[in-house]
């Protein structure tokens, strides 16, 4: 018997009534010959994780843009906590833990470099407006293999697109991923803040902490608890009240504290440097990679440069702009 045909009898014989099995997807958007080892989300675990987009998340920062130092959170290091987080809370209700890495894995794709502040430049940037998990799906479709996508299933696609706090996951599994996501940000976003001396332990929010946890290990440990303990044997994902009302709480004083007011001299320089590329790309489409160059011919300019920048890590930003603003030093002759 093949291993996927294995997985199929295990998923159906373990698995919650209410989880999405591997048997029962969808498919793709385009029809192709199955792996006859790996199910389909299984398969699509493996296509994000070898993907250019995805390597590219261990240079764009979480919170803070280009950062000095090794311990900050980076996309990928986020990227990693949230599949974490999801897959134990899918180990416990006996949902489907390759969906749950899947989407996962894939959420966070199409986030910009400079951080949170990124995301915004574009968004006021862009005539139809940039919202990276819209993006996310935008690369695993449209972007990467030079164009041709990835051609993931629609149950990962689902949950990609609707892992932020709006979004509406067709799947538990993309529930959970959702849920980790939000878990996982809070928490290790109050670690960088702390470490970059924008916050203080004993500023954090007595309420909210006295529910959750002193640090980041319990507070973590606590919402996975309670949402399991909520969420046993039902066909939905949830938090108790009281813990659910602090974990807003907590998400609130945060970007009130950290994501809005803190870091506002990065912030400032991250603006100023998404908007001049932005700027330039408008007006010398030529100027970028052949990929965006296409997409400018399709869809118009400021999609491609969307695409472009939002494509880009810290450091290649940094990189770029210098390039085209920053004066070059010149070599003297020797001349008087």
């Amino acid at each position: 018997m093949q291993s996927k045909e294995r997985t199929y009898k295990i998923e159906e014989a373990f698995l919650s009534p209410y989880a999405c099995k591997s048997v029962c997807t969808k498919g793709r958007q385009r029809e192709e010959t199955p792996c006859s080892m790996r199910t389909d989300f299984q398969r699509d675990r493996d296509r994000i994780i070898y993907s250019k987009a995805f390597r590219r998340l261990k240079n764009k920062t979480q919170v803070f843009f280009s950062p000095d130092g090794d311990h900050y959170i980076t996309r990928l290091t986020h990227t990693f906590d949230v599949s974490q987080i999801a897959r134990s809370i899918a180990r416990a209700l006996s949902l489907n833990e390759d969906l749950t890495e899947a989407i996962a894995l894939g959420h966070d794709l199409g986030h910009t470099p400079c951080g949170h502040v990124g995301e915004r430049v574009l968004d006021a940037l862009c005539p139809e407006g940039f919202r990276h998990n819209a993006q996310s799906l935008r690369v695993v479709d449209l972007l990467e293999k030079d164009g041709k996508g990835l051609n993931l299933t629609y149950e990962v696609r689902d949950g990609i697109l609707n892992h932020t706090s709006s979004g509406k996951p067709q799947t538990l599994e993309g529930v959970a991923v959702s849920l980790a996501d939000r878990i996982a940000y809070i928490n290790h976003d109050i670690e960088d803040a702390i470490r970059g001396g924008f916050l203080r332990e004993e500023e954090l929010p007595a309420g909210p902490i006295a529910v959750l946890g002193r640090d980041t290990s319990e507070r973590i440990n606590t919402a996975i608890t309670d949402i399991v303990t909520n969420s046993e044997g039902k066909n939905q994902l949830t938090m108790s009240e009281e813990k659910g009302r602090a974990s807003v709480e907590l998400r609130k004083f945060m970007f009130e504290r950290v994501y809005i007011r803190a870091n506002k001299v990065m912030q400032d320089r991250a603006e100023r440097m998404i908007t001049a590329m932005y700027d330039y790309f408008v007006r010398h489409t030529d100027k970028m990679p052949a990929l965006y160059r296409g997409v400018a011919e399709r869809e118009g300019a400021g999609r491609a440069v969307c695409d472009y920048i939002s494509s880009m890590t810290d450091r290649y930003a940094i990189g770029v702009f210098e390039d085209l603003f920053v004066p070059k030093n010149f070599a003297m002759d020797g001349r008087g």
